[in-house]
Order: C-alpha cells, then structure tokens, then sequence
C-alpha cells in the first residue's frame, strides 16, 4: 500500500490542511478604495488650488517684501488712486436739515388707537421714501434712503453707498437721478448723499427720545430689492436702548419686530403720527449671522441720525471719530503656514498724510499688536480704536520678513 492509497477519492487535492498551500481565495476588488484614495487627492489638490489662488494680493507683496529695505524709515511707494465719486460742494452756511418734532400733545401712541391709519401714514411719508442702487466693483447692491430736505439732501446706511462707484436714486414719480456722496460715518452706519433737485419732498422727523416700548411704528423701504419698492410694514417698538456691536463697533439702537429685510437698510421707521423717528439698520440675522430669525429689527434712532447728519453736511465727517490711517485683513491659517507668519492684521493700505504713512509703515507689513494688545482682524482694532481719544499715542509692533519693529502712532481724526 503506498502514501496515495490512503487518500480518499473526495479529497480535495488542493486542501489546506492537508498540503498548506495556503489560501486559494479569489483576491479581494480594491478598485473601489483606489478610485476614493483618488478622489480624496483629486480634492486636497482643489483645495490647494483654491487657497492658493485666494488673496493672490498678500502672496506677491509677501514674496516682494524679500528683497525690499527693511527700515521702518523708508517711504512708501506712491500708489495709484481707486476710483472714487465726484464731489459736491457743501457751503458752510448751510443750515442743519433735520429738526425734530414733538407728537401731538393730543395724541397717545398706543397700539390701539393710533393717531394716524396706516394708510394715511403711507399717503404722508411715501414721496419722501427713494431707492437706491450701486454699482460696485463687479457686483450692485441696493438700499433705501429717506429725503432730509427739498433741496435734494438724502440720508441712507453707510453700508449701502460704501465703496460704491456710482450712486442711482429712484423718486416715488419714476424719476431715476445720480447722486453724489456727502459724507459717510461707519461708526454709526449713516450717509448722507445728494441729488440735483430742489423739489423734494422731505420727511417729518419726530424725538427718538419720546418713545416708549409698545409704541406703534411702521417701515417703508425696498426689501430684496427695487422690485419690491415701497413696501410697507407694521408692528411696534420691541425695546429701545439696545446696544448692538457690529463689526468692531457699538451703536445705540431702537428694536422693532416691524419686518425688515435686506433692502430695507436706510429706510424710515415711522410713529403713528407720520414722524420719522429712525433709520431702519439691520436685522438680528444680520449681525449674528443667524437663519430662521424674525421679528427682530433695529434702527438708528432720529436723535443720532440728527447729529450725525447735521456734521456730515455742514463738514463732511463726524468729529471726534479715531483714525489710526491703516487697512488690513486678517491673516490666515494658511498663509501663516505657509510663509511662517504670526497672527495679525494683514495691511492691505496705508492712507497717504497719516501718521502711520509718515512712520514708514507699508502695504504688506503685518500689524501684530497695540499697547500689548494681540490684534487678529479689522472689527477687532475698530473696537480697540475707540478706547481711545484723538491725539493719543499708542505703540503699535509690525511684523516685516522675519523681524518685528515697535512703532509709536498718533490717534488722528477720520475726515471722510
């Protein structure tokens, strides 16, 4: 008898465990895990190329800083100026266009039996209610203004005219007119723009400060756009006194649950008796970047945007507002990365005749602190800014290729 006869005849000749020829399964398809490892890469390479492509402005100025002078004492090179709008003369005897009325002494404001219907309030303050429409860089945005006086005086947000090349106001009679920018305050959101007309219908502006919560207001304005010009709106004052910070800075507000939408920005928030008693800002949306919020709007009160616009027509600017003359944006993760740079205040401009133009700061230094206070992005030296007083001295230290320099800057005033 030899070895074979003890096989069985159903014996597989290729069994494991009789011959340990190992596995005979048929190999596992990895082509479904190469085309996802393939994806993933086509991906990453995107994203590069996006990142890499994002601020194209901060690589070239980083790149060029290698082989630039490194002193703090060098001038700038002159740059060419952005495009801006045409100017208007304001004469200096011109007299404050808003003043404030009292109600009725009377009238109640209640709610419930309101001094004026809605329809009247509609009929009163719709000649003084115009559209607006930029053109921006690339893109146009739209807004609502309100008439200040008959000689062509129109008060809006400073969010809806910033940076805009050209300035379209549509009149309640169809007429479509260019206007010209007056002067524009950040700090408080409000500009003041001005047509060629001298017959006007101006608003009737009453005292912020005479209002109570459970007042009754209504707003008129273009939400999403001029399509929906001259709609009209309902409801009452939430609260008053709230203070909202919003993009480095704290403004004083009115709340309303009066619906507001984009478009509406620089329009009237009306009492019941036709006064205008502020200047419709933003929803809490807006500046919380939340969806799905309703109900809660804010205005400029009437006693702000009388002193504000009464400065910006008499001398172009709100006194008293701090200027350091630097621009910038915030530098990001991948750029620091990328180059080895700190956390700062990427400078994208330097306002020629400041002081941080005469200290030798340049576009493309990287703002990293003041007085010992880590700077991170623009609303955040905003908000420093105001902590202090025009005239003040501050030091400021700059990040330029691979060495910081401490720097001692003037707070001047912002003039427009």
């Amino acid at each position: 008898m030899n070895d074979n006869d003890l096989i069985p005849d159903y014996a597989d000749p290729w069994d494991r465990g009789s011959y340990r020829t190992g596995s005979v399964e048929v190999p596992k398809r990895r082509s479904a895990l190469v085309a996802l490892l393939l994806i993933l890469v086509v991906l990453l390479m995107g994203i590069v190329v996006i990142l890499s492509a994002v601020n194209v402005k901060l690589f070239a100025q980083l790149n060029g800083q290698q082989d630039g002078d490194m002193s703090l004492s060098i001038q700038p090179t002159d740059r060419a100026d952005t495009p801006s709008l045409p100017e208007v003369t304001i004469s200096q005897e011109k007299e404050a266009c808003i003043q404030l009325q009292e109600p009725p002494a009377d009238a109640e404001n209640f709610t419930q039996g309101a001094s004026l219907s809605l329809q009247q309030i509609y009929s009163q303050c719709i000649d003084s209610v115009v559209s607006i429409t930029c053109q921006n860089d690339g893109s146009d945005s739209s807004g609502t203004g309100v008439v200040i006086s008959q000689d062509g005086y129109i008060v809006t947000n400073c969010h809806v005219v910033e940076d805009a090349l050209q300035i379209l106001v549509q009149l309640d009679d169809q007429r479509q007119l260019i206007a010209t920018l007056v002067g524009a305050d950040a700090a408080s959101d409000l500009a003041v723009i001005h047509v060629d007309a001298t017959d006007l219908t101006a608003a009737v502006f009453g005292d912020s400060d005479s209002i109570q919560v459970g007042d009754a207001v209504c707003a008129i304005g273009d939400p999403l756009g001029v399509e929906l010009r001259g709609t009209m709106t309902d409801g009452i004052i939430s609260a008053i006194n709230r203070d909202i910070t919003t993009g480095g800075r704290t403004m004083t507000l009115i709340q309303t649950n009066a619906a507001l939408n984009a478009g509406n920005s620089g329009g009237p928030l009306i009492n019941s008796h036709g006064q205008v008693i502020g200047i419709n800002t933003m929803k809490i949306g807006d500046y919380m970047n939340v969806n799905g919020v309703e109900g809660l709007g804010f205005a400029i009160p009437s006693t702000t945007v009388k002193s504000v616009v009464d400065q910006l027509i008499l001398q172009g600017y709100v006194s008293g507002r701090p200027f350091l003359g630097i621009t910038g944006e915030q530098v990001s993760d991948v750029h620091r990365y990328y180059y080895g740079l700190p956390e700062g205040l990427f400078i994208t401009e330097i306002m020629a005749g400041s002081d941080a133009h005469a200290k030798g700061l340049v576009e493309g230094d990287i703002l990293i602190s003041l007085d010992g206070i880590k700077i991170t992005d623009p609303d955040q030296l905003t908000q420093l800014l105001y902590d202090y007083e025009v005239g003040d001295t501050i030091q400021v230290v700059i990040f330029r290729r691979d060495r910081q320099y401490m720097v001692e800057l003037t707070i001047e005033e912002a003039k427009g």
